[in-house]
């Protein structure tokens, strides 16, 4: 089996960390490469001052911002066999994120699997199935599903040279935070003020002693409105939550709900309050995208719904295909390791994959399920909550060892944290004392690291 990863951030580590220690009958070493257009490991945790394209035209993949500390405990962001190191702070920086998954490329010797300044610009399958005819065809084309292999079209960004590969299965682990999802307001064409996505964000100044209306409350906007109010003179977040957020902001962040219309320097808000604004600032989120894909690989992003997936992860179509790392507002390290462990189990052929039509009745019925909870199309990926269920439907299938209910249990806690006192909560200090349990230690007095 020749396997590849397509990306090096924390998804693609952790699928070339299990995939690497594959062996073949004679007990030598799986063939596996990873490919990374960049020119380090780390993916979106890799800060680049610049946006747009890069030096070889192609757009920045990283949404980083220079001042960026996780919103997550440290506790929580480690894979469940490399934990991060002792350290007094359980909130971290984005260099020290940055660090952690250097040092864990290192010590499972990962780098010398990774070639970087490759980009990625096919992927399909070597040979697309006819239409069955028969009951006997419709069982081998079912069976060859697990077979299929494919072409990988990759380009060598330094010698600007193209070439092919062929591989029996592919991971993709491109990440989802790169291409920005900006809805249309009426009016917004007309605004004369400047228009940026979080995407292209780095540094406050940019809204120094402006009047900025940020559009969106998700964990982003938040965190956005409240960094940039040390330098604008007015932040207005806006948002649709049917209830104020209860955070105490600065004395300069009001909240609006949605954006009703724009005008040449003002926003319209659907109380039909107006705002003097000269910023549009939208932390509005991402869309999934895979331009890699080709059409004949059987998957598509329908409103914002990677499908048809099994497990949010398995090409139903293509099960030699697995897409790492789509839910998100989970504990994602210990999550992409649990997928890769969980899929390489049905690779290995220790397990084996369901009938196609199993596999879209159980899309079929979770999508349904969370239907039922409140949650549109868009929201299929959203776990929060919900993680713990799909952390441990992945184990119990795969017959694999699962991730600790603790890591669920801190997650949801350092969420609510983040609500109620969003200025800081960054200061809490967690400890994790087996895999039910967390204290809380005593919190920091100062947050003294930018």
């Amino acid at each position: 089996m020749r396997i590849a990863v397509i990306g090096a951030g924390s998804a693609g580590l952790a699928a070339l960390r299990h995939c690497s220690e594959l062996k073949n009958q004679d007990g030598s070493a799986m063939t596996v490469v990873c490919y990374e257009k960049t020119d380090q490991v780390g993916g979106t945790w890799v800060y680049v001052p610049d946006v747009g394209v890069d030096r070889f035209g192609l757009p920045i993949h990283s949404s980083m911002y220079q001042n960026l500390r996780t919103n997550l405990p440290k506790e929580v962001m480690g894979y469940p066999d490399y934990p991060h190191a002792e350290n007094p702070k359980s909130y971290l920086t984005r260099s020290e994120i940055l660090e952690f998954l250097n040092s864990y490329c290192d010590h499972f010797q990962l780098r010398k699997l990774i070639s970087f300044l490759h980009h990625v610009e096919l992927i399909e399958p070597l040979s697309v199935s006819q239409p069955e005819t028969t009951a006997e065809e419709q069982k081998n084309a079912n069976e060859n599903r697990y077979r299929q292999k494919w072409k990988i079209r990759v380009k060598d960004l330094e010698k600007q040279s193209v070439s092919e590969e062929i591989f029996d299965a592919v991971m993709v682990c491109n990440g989802h935070y790169f291409k920005p999802s900006i809805p249309k307001i009426k009016g917004d064409e007309n605004f004369q003020g400047q228009k940026i996505h979080s995407h292209d964000y780095r540094v406050p100044d940019i809204f120094k002693d402006k009047s900025v209306v940020v559009i969106g409350a998700g964990p982003s906007g938040m965190d956005l409105a409240l960094e940039i109010s040390s330098t604008a003179k007015k932040v207005i977040l806006s948002h649709h939550l049917k209830d104020p957020i209860l955070t105490k902001f600065p004395d300069n962040v009001i909240q609006k709900p949605d954006v009703l219309e724009f005008g040449d320097d003002k926003a319209i808000f659907k109380d039909y309050s107006e705002e003097k604004i000269d910023a549009i600032f939208y932390c509005t989120g991402y869309k999934y995208s895979f331009p890699f894909l080709s059409e004949s690989c059987g998957v598509r992003v329908d409103s914002n719904m990677v499908t048809p997936l099994w497990k949010h992860l398995i090409s139903i179509e293509n099960p030699t295909l697995a897409l790492v790392g789509l839910p998100f507002y989970v504990c994602a390290f210990s999550m992409f390791d649990l997928q890769v462990r969980f899929t390489l189990k049905f690779w290995k052929e220790e397990k084996q994959f369901p009938s196609k039509e199993d596999m879209l009745a159980d899309e079929l019925q979770e999508k349904d399920r969370r239907i039922s909870l409140g949650l549109s199309k868009r929201q299929f990926h959203m776990m929060g909550p919900e993680q713990i269920h799909y952390y441990d439907d992945l184990a119990n299938t795969a017959e694999i060892v699962p991730l600790p209910p603790v890591l669920t249990k801190l997650h949801n806690d350092s969420s609510t944290r983040f609500l109620d006192d969003l200025v800081h909560y960054r200061q809490d200090r967690y400890k994790i004392l087996d895999d039910e349990n967390f204290i809380q230690l005593e919190s920091l007095p100062t947050l003294t690291e930018k």
